[in-house]
């Protein structure tokens, strides 16, 4: 099995290697197993936070073809931040020592669409999923300054403000950035495909070798 992670480009490149398997009908599946499960018992080791969308398609391990103990998941409807949801990362990189963040959007994001319809003019939310969509509204206005017409270019532009925030709301997480400890990038997934493909990265060096991988 593949050697953990140890540096931003690994456990990026870790990543989007299990999501070429993921996407080629070949997955590992790997550290699925009962050994693997009483290794990890007493404690974690996950290499990277991933904030997802809280979309039923968009399960991390399998997309990624991880297993337990490799990825710490927070998720949310359209990867909105909360406190809860920075303090849930500065505990992945701060305490469980991961060095990648992945904020993971997609293709027909509801949360994007309801925010779209809402700046539209369409009939507001209601309950809490308004405050979902007011959280993702600054996203839609700037793509719309920006001239962005097509669904896949304000899902962009939803990713890309999302890891701005999280690294301008988390002093912890641009330290770490800064320090060349911890990368945070964005990814977007093609629910048909199954594909993730690179947006936007800080702190990572995207050309780095992957993690070599052994035998076992």
């Amino acid at each position: 099995m593949a050697s953990t992670p140890v540096t931003p480009g690994q456990a990026l490149a870790t990543l989007l290697d299990g999501n070429r398997r993921f996407v080629a009908g070949t997955p590992g599946h790997p550290n699925q197993d009962a050994a693997r499960r009483a290794e990890l018992a007493p404690v974690q080791t996950p290499f990277a936070v991933l904030l997802g969308c809280s979309d039923s398609r968009l399960a991390a391990e399998i997309i990624f073809d991880q297993g337990l103990g490799d990825l710490f998941v927070v998720r949310t409807a359209g990867h909105v931040l909360g406190p809860e949801v920075l303090g849930s990362i500065e505990y992945g990189t701060s305490v469980l020592d991961c060095r990648l963040v992945v904020v993971l959007g997609h293709d027909s994001c509801g949360a994007v669409a309801a925010a779209r319809s809402a700046v539209e003019g369409g009939l507001p939310a209601t309950g809490y999923v308004r405050d979902v969509v007011e959280r993702v509204t600054p996203s839609v206005l700037a793509a719309r300054a920006a001239g962005v017409t097509s669904d896949s270019d304000f899902i962009d532009a939803h990713i890309r403000h999302t890891v701005d925030l999280l690294l301008d709301r988390s002093r912890v997480l641009a330290d770490q950035v800064a320090a060349g400890h911890t990368g945070v990038v964005g990814l977007a997934y093609q629910l048909a495909e199954g594909s993730a493909r690179l947006v936007t990265a800080h702190g990572v060096p995207t050309a780095e070798t992957p993690a070599p991988t052994v035998a076992g």
